[in-house]
């Protein structure tokens, strides 16, 4: 058991990271082929020659940082994004080219119905169905 001294401060899961192998082209997949808005792309560094990169859905409040690898391949990781109607958005990205659907919509009962994708580096993304009262 793990000791807990005083309350969180934390109030929010803000920001996810991937890590990816090129910025701009994950940038450009997230962007064109996805839909997502740029929240930041800032150069910092004693040169400038590193790369914070943040993605997010429109009206999103949380986002997702794209960063090269630190040490390791990219890809791998995962997240979860949610959507009122899960087959209107599996029917758009299975009809968008270079995107790929890794799992078809599944039901498991009990759980929500969902569906994955993957972006180039293979990072996937886990499409969520709301539920109505979320």
């Amino acid at each position: 058991m793990t000791s807990m001294h005083g309350p969180t401060t934390i109030s929010n899961i803000g920001v996810a990271m991937f890590t990816v192998a090129d910025q701009d082209a994950a940038l450009a997949f997230y962007t064109e082929k996805l839909g997502w808005e740029v929240r930041g792309d800032d150069r910092y560094g004693e040169e400038g020659d590193m790369r914070w990169v943040e993605v997010a859905p429109p009206g999103s409040t949380a986002r997702l940082a794209l960063n090269p690898p630190m040490g390791s391949e990219p890809g791998g990781n995962a997240i979860g994004v949610e959507t009122a109607d899960l087959r209107a958005e599996h029917e758009r990205l299975s009809a968008t080219d270079g995107v790929t659907i890794t799992n078809p919509p599944m039901e498991m009962g009990g759980a929500p119905l969902m569906f994955s994708i993957a972006d180039p580096d293979g990072n996937h993304i886990w499409i969520v169905e709301r539920s109505p009262a979320a």
